[in-house]
């Protein structure tokens, strides 16, 4: 089957995998690009899973300043060699987790990190809203899941739509990432600062 240099190029802006994977891609889906994509998305899993255990001791430490030093950002990616440390493509990664991580403001990097005290409270609330707008009891755990997967959305960097492209999840960058590059990378760390976070303001002291 015939796919147009022009077809697979489109395909590869889109999702950053090399030249030949898009057009086999494109090959298997019969020209079509969501299945094509889908198929991309599926191959760069397997590539992630299979690097998953390899060893990421090297990386970079980025950090950006917002608002005219309001907000800082410091966050750490790891990768298996300094080569990849140097990668534009890595580092341009790196920044955009600084972006995303001063837009956002995760509580956590992923779904295991939330602790189950947190988990088993929102269930709780979520449960109460339910059946305060008259959901019937057999349909009660299907909402449960859906608004826990919309709070680790929220909640879960890995889990959240990119800033730049709501349409892929920070996870879906990093699976990509890693099938691009070819090596095993892992988001490790991030802290957030925000100027007077924590702090009592003379508003909410009560004096006499």
């Amino acid at each position: 089957m015939h796919i147009d240099a022009k077809v697979v190029k489109v395909l590869r802006e889109k999702t950053g995998a090399g030249m030949m994977d898009c057009k086999k891609a494109l090959v298997e889906a019969e020209g079509n690009e969501e299945k094509a994509m889908d198929i991309l998305r599926e191959k760069g899993l397997a590539a992630a899973a299979k690097r998953s255990s390899r060893t990421a001791n090297q990386g970079i430490i980025d950090s950006y300043i917002h608002m005219g030093g309001k907000i800082g950002v410091l966050v750490e990616v790891n990768c298996e060699t300094d080569f990849v440390a140097r990668n534009d493509e890595f580092k341009e990664f790196v920044r955009n987790l600084c972006l995303q991580v001063a837009a956002t403001n995760p509580a956590y990097l992923k779904k295991e990190d939330v602790p189950q005290e947190i988990l088993d409270k929102e269930k709780e609330i979520i449960k109460a809203q339910a059946l305060n707008e008259g959901k019937p009891e057999k349909v009660i755990e299907r909402i449960v899941e859906g608004r826990l997967e919309k709070y680790y959305r929220e909640n879960c960097l890995l889990e959240q739509a990119f800033v730049k492209d709501e349409d892929v999840s920070i996870n879906e960058l990093l699976t990509a990432l890693i099938a691009k590059i070819g090596e095993n990378i892992v988001i490790r760390r991030y802290s957030r600062f925000e100027i007077g976070e924590g702090l009592e303001t003379e508003d909410s002291c009560c004096c006499n």
